[in-house]
């Protein structure tokens, strides 16, 4: 008993020591223990967190596949067969790698479907939803140019049709296109620039916005399925009446969520990752060849999307041809989002009290997003580019009719205390 009151003792005189040095209690306290959630999350507000596990995977993983990656267009598909063949272990970090890569997407984009359903970019937080889109950016940019360094063919062939298309932008396309390949043609030196953009400068840029999306959140509070804002009722000693401690309540939730996530992970890591061939191509286990063009070039898949809206625009418009204006529609595409928390003029926060409508735009979006992701990864057709036209009118729709559809659907009445929960 003693020498366990010793050992309880010691363990205070060390916070102590450290809390007069460093605010370590006190950051702890107010990002967790006493940082107060609303009691309704469920199973949506899992994937913030499990984003930032897989960030962990790929910062890890992709610290070890550098130590033997040769960053050279002689060297790069060879030092990552090496990897995959020849070093211990090697296997499992270049299919943890790639299988984080399709991961870190699945729960970005099923962490935005939640913010989009319940409103998370209203006021107050606009700026937490700005920040979040930086993120998007910056992780479509980190993927783009990962995809090129193993120098497989479809690495080659798939960022060769991307880069080429800077150089449909009138006038400065040519220079520009030259500019991003840093040569005349996809070469090495592309390949050692992506290198470093992929390796040291996004990752960064990456950390550094994940941290402020992070102390943004903490400093209005978490959104909730019913929209409501638990810190506008409080007790008499300033806790929120519907919120409950982050740590222990949601640590132990989300515990469980990432078990589970892990789980997933390493069923596919281990027994499908190259997942048919949507998560690595099977012409990517061959050497890049400038003159051996594969059967069909395709983005990996959680580019299609975009890449099938690009190719639904096949006519030309004001004398600038086809292929600007699709790089145009693309890029609206992936930046549209910035503009929800303006957009949205409807008088509630969740889609459990909006209308018919906004419900019904809402499964259209993602019905059209999916249909767009498959047209993406097969070739071109008749019926296919009419099908993507159609879906990129209905994805679109969504976002520039909202100022209407959100102010003359009828909504149903918020409760004045968040419903559900612990």
């Amino acid at each position: 008993m003693s020498e366990s009151l010793e050992n309880r003792g010691f363990i205070a005189r060390s916070m102590t020591w450290i809390n007069e040095r460093f605010p370590w209690t006190p950051t702890m306290e107010k990002h967790a223990s006493k940082y107060y959630a609303p009691k309704n999350f469920n199973v949506w507000y899992v994937f913030g967190v499990l984003a930032f596990v897989v960030l962990i995977i790929q910062l890890v993983t992709g610290l070890f596949l550098t130590m033997n990656y040769v960053p050279t267009a002689e060297g790069a598909f060879g030092s990552v067969e090496y990897a995959m063949h020849e070093v211990d272990l090697g296997w499992l970090i270049r299919y943890a790698h790639s299988t984080g890569a399709s991961a870190f997407f699945v729960v970005i984009y099923l962490h935005m479907f939640r913010g989009f359903a319940y409103g998370s970019y209203r006021k107050p937080r606009e700026l937490i939803w700005l920040i979040g889109m930086g993120i998007y950016l910056v992780l479509m940019a980190e993927g783009f140019f990962g995809y090129l360094l193993p120098w497989g063919n479809m690495s080659y062939w798939g960022a060769q049709v991307i880069v080429s298309l800077v150089g449909a932008v009138p006038i400065v396309g040519a220079d520009l296109a030259e500019w991003v390949r840093g040569d005349f043609v996809l070469s090495g030196i592309t390949l050692n620039r992506f290198f470093a953009l992929h390796v040291f400068a996004l990752p960064g840029v990456l950390v550094v916005l994940v941290f402020v999306h992070m102390v943004a959140l903490h400093h209005v509070g978490s959104n909730n399925p019913d929209g409501i804002e638990i810190k506008d009722k409080k007790d008499e000693k300033g806790v929120p009446l519907d919120g409950i401690p982050f740590h222990p309540y949601y640590t132990v939730h989300d515990f469980f969520a990432v078990m589970v996530f892990l789980i997933l992970f390493c069923v596919v890591m281990f027994f499908a990752p190259e997942m048919f061939g949507y998560f690595i191509e099977k012409p990517n286990f061959e050497i890049a060849n400038p003159i051996a063009t594969p059967d069909h070039i395709a983005p990996v898949w959680y580019y299609t999307p975009f890449y099938a809206m690009l190719r639904a625009v096949t006519f030309p418009l004001f004398g600038l041809d086809a292929k600007f204006w699709g790089l145009v529609v693309m890029a609206g595409a992936i930046l549209i989002p910035v503009a929800l928390p303006w957009l949205d003029k409807s008088p509630v926060k969740s889609i459990r009290y909006k209308g018919r409508i906004s419900k019904f735009m809402l499964g259209m979006l993602v019905i059209s997003f999916i249909v767009l992701g498959y047209l993406g990864t097969i070739p071109p057709s008749g019926f296919g580019t009419a099908t993507a036209q159609i879906a990129t009118l209905v994805y679109f729709s969504y976002f520039l009719l909202m100022p209407w559809y959100t102010q003359r659907e009828k909504t149903k009445p918020v409760p004045e205390r968040v419903t559900g929960g612990h």
